[in-house]
């Protein structure tokens, strides 16, 4: 899966001047018949604007229920299946490629399910412009872009800046779930979270978490377990 969000060393004070540091690229890309279908059919109801502000988030839904935020969910076929599995949840989805926003809807229709949403806009935005404090009993960020090169590192989406934005989005108690299948992201997935303010890691020894049964085994993930590649999985809990 890919990110959909932008991070610099300091989200909170931007210089005017100053560019961020992208984490994603633009991919341009033509819609399938079904990703088409998804969204022409499925955007009215489901999709959600920055314009809309916190207001459009909290009247997504007509409950109450715990909502579940999903940044960077590719075509969004695990997405749909913990939205199917889990339906005592609200899932709010963030991705940046239309393609992949309307692979999601239209697999959700397709699955015939109603407490799903998403955004298509830059994860930073939304968080910023319309997700109130606290609204949050989870965030899961699953394989964002490694960017494996040393040099384009600083591109990596989980960096200290990112997190702490994140940080007052959940409630107390509330958690973040990393995935990645790259060992050094990992590291640096670990080293973030243990250094940031706030987070308690859910691991018993303060390391790698084993994968929750929430989180489905991708096709990806199937074929990587095959060939002996690992994955490895975090989960912080907020603290305070």
């Amino acid at each position: 899966m890919k990110p959909t969000d932008e991070t610099d060393d300091n989200l909170q004070q931007e210089a005017p001047h100053k560019r961020r540091i992208k984490s994603f690229v633009l991919r341009a890309g033509r819609m399938t018949t079904g990703q088409q279908r998804g969204w022409d059919e499925c955007w009215q109801d489901w999709g959600l604007t920055l314009e809309q502000g916190s207001e459009g988030f909290l009247k997504a839904f007509a409950d109450e229920a715990p909502r579940v935020m999903e940044i960077g969910y590719g075509m969004g076929h695990s997405l749909v299946t913990m939205a199917t599995n889990e339906n005592d949840k609200h899932f709010i989805g963030i991705e940046v490629h239309r393609p992949g926003v309307g692979s999601l809807l239209n697999e959700a229709h397709l699955a015939g399910i109603s407490n799903l949403r998403t955004y298509c806009d830059d994860a930073v935005e939304v968080l910023k412009q319309c997700v109130p404090d606290g609204s949050l009993s989870r965030v899961q960020i699953y394989f964002p872009d490694p960017w494996h090169k040393k040099r384009h590192n600083k591109r990596r989406l989980i960096q200290p800046a990112f997190i702490e934005l994140l940080r007052p989005k959940l409630e107390m108690g509330g958690v973040i779930h990393l995935a990645t299948d790259w060992e050094n992201y990992a590291e640096q997935m670990l080293e973030v979270m243990t250094a940031a303010e706030g987070f308690e890691n859910m691991a018993a020894d303060s390391s790698y978490s084993p994968r929750p049964d929430f989180r489905p085994l991708t096709k990806f993930e199937k074929r990587g377990h095959r060939l002996g590649h690992g994955v490895w999985d975090l989960l912080f809990k907020r603290t305070h």
